[in-house]
């Protein structure tokens, strides 16, 4: 099986100010690409030339889970926004985040912050445990919430590479500068499938 870089659901320039075409360009149409590209030539003739990215992810390491990783990493990322942003948080999700942060506020907070304080490159994630209790994640590097058997529910990127164009250093305010344009009906949906595993 060869993988293909999908099509975003948007324009490039869709998420400016925030993101901008630039760096939607260079980061999706390049880095993601190049690690699609990566793994399909690295799980070539293995036996993960058939299965599932996800499936790749939880059982393989070292350069196939690397790209592996990174790619179905982009990919969630990039398909959790839209332009302007969409819905608020609510129904499932809303409850499930003032149950485990108190309150939506305190989450974003907490999640910038984590964000904020991941030394390096990486990933700050929501994600579910098998009991739908809702965790903020901190991941260096490609590591993922799934190889410790959660479901990832939101991403955000704190490689240089999201935000060094447009934001230069500045990341905590990339970060906070995200919530305006994620897609809540995509997230509650995410929610709403770790819930009914």
């Amino acid at each position: 099986m060869e993988y293909k870089l999908p099509e975003l659901p948007y324009a490039e320039n869709a998420l400016e100010p925030v993101i901008s075409a630039k760096t939607v360009s260079y980061h999706y149409g390049k880095h993601t690409k190049g690690y699609i590209d990566n793994m399909n030539r690295l799980i070539a003739g293995t036996e993960f030339s058939d299965m599932p990215v996800e499936g790749i992810i939880t059982s393989s390491d070292g350069a196939i889970f690397n790209n592996a990783s990174q790619a179905w990493n982009h990919m969630f990322y990039f398909e959790q926004f839209c332009k302007g942003g969409r819905g608020d948080i609510c129904c499932n999700l809303k409850r499930g985040i003032e149950e485990c942060f108190g309150s939506v506020i305190a989450f974003k907070d907490l999640f910038s912050q984590a964000g904020t304080a991941i030394f390096g490159s990486g990933w700050v994630w929501l994600a579910a445990d098998k009991a739908g209790k809702l965790h903020i994640a901190k991941c260096g590097n490609a590591d993922n919430p799934m190889i410790n058997g959660m479901t990832p529910i939101l991403a955000f990127d704190v490689w240089e590479h999201a935000y060094y164009l447009d934001y230069q250093n500045r990341r905590a305010e990339h970060l906070n500068a995200l919530w305006e344009i994620v897609d809540w009906d995509v997230i509650e949906k995410r929610y709403v499938n770790a819930l009914n595993k």
